[in-house]
């Protein structure tokens, strides 16, 4: 099948756009608003983009509560969801108030930064510590803007040792959630290696 993605008229029961571009890595955004309330919500639209430096970067449908926190205090943390963090990652998903703190809602301990103030997930394996760097208004075909980019330069890494063995990360161990389309999640299953051509 081919469809017009501007007129979205794929004729299916679902839109299958993200089940198309998956798996999609997880971003649990952790950030603090300026009146010291944490916030934690993960975004299926993330990944990283660059090396030396590095930079992530995520999508977010509306301005949120994670992205009013990041535009006023210019930090945020990126926490590693896997698969023994399911359900706590998905209850912090929940909509709430900005008033509510979703560590508490979600029963996470949590753990300082180093170099930001907002605090990290404590169980999860590793986390970045970012400063904002962009926020990329995208617009729609008529001009309005309800989605947006916001790209963080990582400034500090946090890696469980448990996972470190031979000078490697063991990412597979971790066992990282990813998004698939609709409801569907998949673990990372034993990782297997291919160079490429020299």
């Amino acid at each position: 099948m081919f469809y017009d993605a501007s007129r979205n008229d794929h004729g299916l029961e679902f839109d299958p756009f993200k089940a198309l571009v998956a798996p999609r890595p997880i971003g649990w955004i952790s950030t603090l608003s300026p009146d010291g309330i944490a916030n934690l919500a993960p975004y299926s639209f993330f990944n990283a983009f660059a090396e030396q430096p590095f930079y992530v970067a995520f999508g977010s449908g509306s301005r949120k509560d994670s992205l009013r926190n990041i535009e006023a205090t210019g930090e945020f943390a990126v926490n590693l969801a896997t698969y023994d963090l399911r359900e706590a990652m998905n209850a912090t998903s929940a909509t709430a108030a900005p008033h509510v703190d979703e560590f508490d809602l979600a029963r996470l301990a949590k753990a300082p930064c180093r170099l930001i103030k907002p605090p990290r997930v404590a169980d999860s394996p590793a986390c970045l510590e970012c400063r904002l760097f962009r926020v990329v208004e995208l617009p729609d075909d008529e001009g309005r803007v309800d989605d947006f980019l916001t790209i963080g330069r990582v400034i500090g890494i946090h890696i469980d040792d448990r996972y470190i063995a031979g000078g490697r990360v063991d990412t597979a161990a971790m066992r990282p959630i990813a998004r698939l389309g609709y409801s569907e999640y998949i673990t990372a299953a034993p990782a297997w290696r291919m160079r490429r051509p020299a």
